[in-house]
């Protein structure tokens, strides 16, 4: 454990916070109903959200392969997260949307954004939460030019 002449590093807070983070979104959605929610299910139901998508559009907006894209799909559809129908413009393909369950699951998940964000601010105050948002934002990068492999999340 890090003393008061070597704390812990600043990507180890970062990393524990995000775990901590995660830890108490995976509790919330449980106590919802959503026991069954995979790693990378928020990435494609708030992908899918934005707009109905191929499985190739979505492994390029994930940036992984088709395959892998292919079988993430058929998970969250057989746990009722999404669902295929065909695409108007082209019958040969199909498009993903999300399922009831899916949209559920997003709000869900939302919600719970709001609701620890709510409890930052009541907690350290609204400049530090302000600052917080500031700080992560530059670390990101240029807000015009969002990581592609985080492209998903800003829809």
């Amino acid at each position: 454990m890090a003393t008061d002449a070597q704390p812990l590093d600043l990507g180890i807070l970062l990393t524990l916070g995000w775990q901590e983070f995660v830890r108490e979104l995976r509790a919330a959605l449980d106590a919802q109903g959503f026991t069954d929610q995979g790693r990378s299910d928020g990435y494609v139901l708030r992908a899918l959200n934005a707009t109905p998508l191929t499985v190739s559009e979505l492994a390029v907006r994930l940036e992984i392969t088709k395959q892998g894209a292919g079988q993430l799909v058929d998970d969250m559809e057989r746990r009722g997260y999404v669902e295929r129908r065909p695409d108007p413009r082209d019958k040969r393909a199909r498009l993903l949307h999300l399922s009831a369950h899916g949209e559920a699951a997003l709000a869900a998940a939302r919600e719970f954004h709001r609701r620890y964000e709510r409890r930052l601010v009541r907690e350290h105050g609204t400049a530090a939460v302000r600052g917080l948002r500031e700080m992560l934002t530059a670390m990101a990068g240029p807000a015009a030019t969002p990581d592609p492999r985080l492209r998903a999340l800003y829809a």
